[in-house]
């Protein structure tokens, strides 16, 4: 039996990022949204949706980054942040979601109905059809807090979670350093993880800070790996 084709695939975080816009490397000529997608698509092969963590995706834009790109562009994207036990703004819901929030300007997932949570899912999975459809969806980033430690409960949200996107492909990125901490603690992680066919997210990221996360690279799932390089600075 032939092995499955391997490729190491680059890109950055968004095309739209302030500092890339800063830069200069877009040619002067591409002003617009679709002009810039497709200088990037053009250099790099892929991307990861940023945006996708401050507000749902929608339905339409999902299409018109498939019309924009070449066959073989992949979008890896944020999980919406209410989907990593983030808070979101609740200007950021979908208007038919806003009234569950009350008088509050900022929600976590505690502050919702369960089932509004399984409603929010199910959007961000609808979003994301015409990518995944056109076969330019990558995997779904679920990039956790630091206060989300590895207690039973919360392997058990990364497992519904999964299950709540069952088209879709999971790879999950820690910022609390108990997950990894350790050798022993690093085994079991990735051991689990690789049970369940969840790529686990290999972060190089400044070190010395209570989210800070060894550099360990490891494959948990047959589907993809993954590697995110944070950048480092002095302050984070």
């Amino acid at each position: 039996m032939a092995k499955k084709k391997r490729e190491i695939l680059v890109g950055t975080s968004s095309w739209t990022d302030k500092t890339l816009l800063a830069s200069g490397w877009y040619p002067k000529d591409a002003k617009t949204a679709e002009a810039r997608l497709g200088y990037y698509a053009s250099q790099f092969p892929l991307v990861e949706v940023d945006s996708s963590y401050y507000a749902l995706p929608s339905e339409k834009n999902a299409a018109l980054w498939v019309e924009r790109t070449p066959a073989h562009f992949t979008f890896n994207v944020k999980a919406f942040s209410l989907m990593t036990q983030h808070p979101a703004q609740v200007r950021a819901l979908p208007k038919d979601l806003r009234d569950a929030a009350g008088e509050k300007r900022t929600v976590y997932p505690r502050d919702l109905d369960p089932a509004v949570i399984d409603q929010v899912f199910e959007m961000f999975r609808g979003a994301l059809m015409p990518l995944h459809s056109a076969g330019k969806l990558g995997t779904i980033l679920f990039q956790f807090p630091e206060w989300f430690t590895p207690a039973p409960q919360n392997k058990d949200y990364i497992l519904q979670a999964a299950a709540k996107l069952p088209d879709y492909h999971i790879a999950v990125e820690f910022r609390q350093r108990t997950w990894m901490d350790t050798e022993e603690h690093q085994r079991w992680t990735l051991d689990w993880l690789s049970e369940h066919d969840l790529t686990y997210v290999g972060v190089d990221m400044p070190q010395g800070f209570p989210s800070s996360i060894p550099p360990v690279v490891a494959a948990t799932s047959e589907e993809l790996a993954v590697v995110r390089f944070h950048g480092h600075n002095d302050e984070n």
